[in-house]
């Protein structure tokens, strides 16, 4: 069954520059279909389109008229006063409204029901239990639990939250609504390594149909069973993850440049022979009809269209000599804020050519501590760096001093270059023609991470801090970026959530858990099969043991009284509980009595159980 279909889809902000140009594609229902292409190619246009959100020019869509559809691109308004526990609780409107309605019958009925009352309670007590009205707590906890969503911020106000903590939520309202077909827009952007892999698992295990626009390889790789890359308004389509893809880009870049090739030196070799026989041909007729023949050929031969390659960055880190083994050291290195030990007693020492990834969990400190080593924030402990080092930090929020300052002038008064290097220099990180006059506040998160490399790169430093590098950059920047990483010989520390990324550069891993940070000197696959192998070591956490009721001493005669006299308590309890079921079928049409009774029978019932227990203890003894 086609749960999205696209036929010749047309969309264009400026006439005669098409955005999308007669797009098609279908997704089968429970497919998960990765939307690939660079930032501007109108990928989140096209969700807008899907979701009805905006119009488009031409074309048919379809999306599937008797399936939920959720968007986590846009983060809905919600009442001010709003908690995160009521933006989650959202997801669950037409249950609630059930229950609210449920809670006014009972409020009608406290003195005085009606046969209707009664029928009307009950039809509504089957919804919300077919619903999933009594699950919805545990539901809500999973989700909390599997996205970092902690108890303490569930209170909060939810406009109190930073974006991308409401990114976070919000992610975590679409997926309680249990929609059927899911548009997920940069989903990982403000999820830890934790939260992504268990968003992984969900998508894997979910049952509907999922489109997802992303720039984090690794999960594209993990969840997507095929592409659609928009190229110039128009969609290319792969029948793989990314890593399929990747290789299938380039074998068909291969193909169509042969047979490029092969045609223009074929097409190079007619016209050799069509002009030397036009030469021969003045005086011979038959000669030149010939070489007439030749070049009507030649036009028939069909053209294949010269591929194109990308523009690249082509910049490298002006590096400065290291001298010396020590780069920093930290000894005793602690932080709190306020009654909460972010990280304590840390005994670190690095030494040159290391290439460090620090990693952990939202919140647990990794930015405060590359703060706290480059004297930004304040901590207890010593910490010493070599005296050749010079390092260059490019961090996670970029700021600039004067944002109504385009490109050009910043490179010129914040870099005191000449005005050709500064072109220059712009021009080698894509920045080239009116772009160079922007102002620098205008530009997107990507853009002010390329220009603060830009200027990061001009300086002769030898350790390297990056703080989330690959945030807001497309895939095509990313390894912009990676190839630029790979060249620099000194120092590399950074902190990121792009395990692709990580498993790129990362030769030690620090590990920033429960205000501790373990040291381990291996790549990210190596440790990840040790803390899967700790997981799998790790006991479990056993159950509450149950409360076992005291069995009788003095051997097997006064066990065997035991028994009897449960037996017959056991006899006298069903007796109870028959006699209750009765009464509560008289009281069907009295609301306070049925209530009242239901109370009772369900303690009787406990009861039941406990003796039923107490029974099955005194036969094993």
């Amino acid at each position: 069954m086609i749960d999205i279909s696209v036929k010749n889809l047309t969309k264009f902000f400026v006439i005669g520059e098409n955005l999308l140009d007669r797009l098609s594609f279908e997704v089968q229902e429970g497919e998960c279909v990765a939307i690939l292409g660079r930032n501007g190619c109108g990928k989140t246009t096209l969700f807008n389109i899907l979701t009805g959100q905006m119009d488009y020019d031409d074309g048919e869509v379809y999306v599937n008229p008797h399936k939920r559809l959720g968007l986590i691109s846009q983060i809905p308004r919600f009442p001010a006063g709003s908690t995160v526990e009521d933006v989650l609780r959202s997801a669950f409107a037409d249950l609630m409204q059930i229950k609210k309605r449920m809670q006014e019958l009972e409020k009608q009925m406290q003195f005085v029901s009606t046969r209707d009352q009664l029928q009307s309670y009950d039809d509504l007590s089957n919804r919300f239990q077919s619903g999933g009205g009594y699950e919805m707590d545990v539901q809500v906890d999973k989700i909390c639990n599997g996205l970092g969503i902690l108890p303490q911020q569930r209170e909060q106000l939810f406009d109190s939250l930073s974006g991308g903590e409401k990114t976070r939520v919000n992610l975590a309202r679409l997926l309680l609504e249990k929609t059927d077909i899911l548009l997920l827009d940069e989903p990982t952007n403000h999820l830890d390594l934790r939260s992504v892999e268990w968003l992984e698992s969900y998508i894997n295990s979910f049952k509907g149909t999922v489109l997802t626009i992303s720039h984090d390889r690794y999960f594209l790789d993990r969840v997507a069973d095929r592409v659609v890359e928009i190229v110039d308004g128009h969609g290319e389509f792969y029948s793989g993850n990314y890593s399929f893809y990747i290789d299938e880009k380039q074998n068909r870049f291969n193909l169509q440049l042969k047979q490029y090739e092969q045609e223009q030196a074929k097409l190079k070799q007619l016209g050799f022979t069509v002009e030397r026989m036009k030469g021969w041909g003045i005086n011979n007729r038959t000669l030149y009809r010939r070489a007439m023949s030749i070049q009507h050929r030649m036009e028939r031969i069909r053209k294949t269209e010269r591929p194109k390659t990308e523009k690249t960055m082509k910049a490298t880190f002006n590096q400065k000599e290291f001298a010396g083994d020590m780069v920093f050291s930290m000894k005793n290195v602690s932080k709190a804020f306020d009654d909460r030990m972010l990280f304590s007693n840390v005994e670190l020492k690095v030494e040159g050519g290391e290439r460090i990834a620090l990693l952990g969990d939202n919140g647990t400190g990794k930015t405060t501590f590359i703060k706290c080593l480059l004297g930004d924030e304040d901590c207890q402990g010593k910490i010493q760096f070599g005296p050749t080092v010079k390092w260059g930090y490019l961090p996670q929020i970029i700021h600039f001093e004067h944002p109504q300052r385009s490109l050009y002038d910043t490179m010129l008064y914040e870099k005191n270059c000449t005005p050709q290097m500064a072109r220059d220099r712009l021009g080698a990180f894509l920045f080239q023609g009116e772009d160079v006059f922007k102002k620098v506040g205008d530009l997107s998160g990507g853009e002010q991470s390329r220009l603060r490399l830009c200027m990061l790169m001009d300086d002769k430093i030898n350790l390297l801090i990056l703080d989330e590098p690959t945030n807001h950059l497309d895939i095509a920047s990313r390894e912009w970026v990676e190839a630029a990483i790979e060249e620099f010989e000194g120092v590399l520390l950074f902190v990121s959530h792009d395990r692709y990324f990580i498993e790129k550069f990362a030769e030690r891993i620090w590990l920033l858990e429960s205000g501790e940070i373990r040291d381990f000197k291996c790549g990210y696959s190596k440790y990840r099969s040790i803390l899967e192998r700790e997981a799998a070591l790790k006991p479990a956490v056993p159950a509450e043991p149950k409360i076992k009721k005291e069995k009788p001493k003095g051997g097997t005669k006064e066990t065997e009284k035991h028994i009897r006299r449960l037996e017959r308590e056991i006899e006298k309890q069903e007796q109870l509980i028959a006699q209750l079921d009765l009464k509560i079928e008289k009281a069907a049409a009295d609301y306070q009595a049925l209530a009242r009774l239901l109370e009772e029978k369900e303690k009787e019932d406990t009861v039941l159980l406990e003796l039923m227990e107490a029974w099955e203890n005194a036969q094993s003894v």
